[in-house]
């Protein structure tokens, strides 16, 4: 059974590594979630995190100064999920933008770092919820040999803030 602390840093890694995410604005969903590519700096296990897009998406239009937000999370090997909810903020710092550009990001913007649609978005997570898959060989085993294994699903998770 991992600790939080486990579970948070698990987290972290698969963000850093997979980086897709769905994000959206909490309240009464003005639109789904949407595919995002969560950027962060360094190797902390804390935010920000940074999303580019466009200032003509309608996320971006429909923030205000600090947006209540939120996102959802799956690794690659779906061995970890995570919903996490957080403040969206429009972030002008230029010196950001140049920490964070890459190859990638400049295959959305004709104008590089000077596009006049470019919009950086600063995410602060607040609170999060991290599930740890328990359907690991162990578990499969134990349900074939009619064990409950609710408990191990139950001690998978974890809530509270991201630090």
């Amino acid at each position: 059974m991992p600790t939080d602390a486990e579970l948070r840093a698990e987290f972290w890694t698969a963000l850093r590594s997979d980086r897709t995410v769905m994000l959206g604005l909490a309240g009464d969903w003005p639109e789904p979630p949407r595919p995002m590519t969560a950027m962060t700096e360094g190797d902390a296990d804390h935010g920000p995190l940074w999303f580019f897009t466009s200032k003509h998406t309608h996320l971006a239009e429909m923030l205000t100064a600090t947006t209540p937000s939120f996102f959802t999370f799956a690794a690659k090997g779906n061995d970890l999920f995570a919903t996490v909810q957080g403040n969206l903020t429009p972030d002008t710092d230029r010196a950001m933008i140049d920490r964070l550009w890459s190859s990638f990001v400049a295959a959305w913007y004709d104008g590089g770092k000077d596009d006049p649609t470019l919009l950086l978005l600063r995410f602060d997570p607040v609170e999060a919820e991290i599930w740890q898959s328990g359907s690991s060989l162990m578990a499969g085993l134990k349900m074939l040999l009619g064990a409950d294994v609710k408990q191990d699903y139950q001690d998978n998770v974890t809530k509270g803030p991201l630090t």
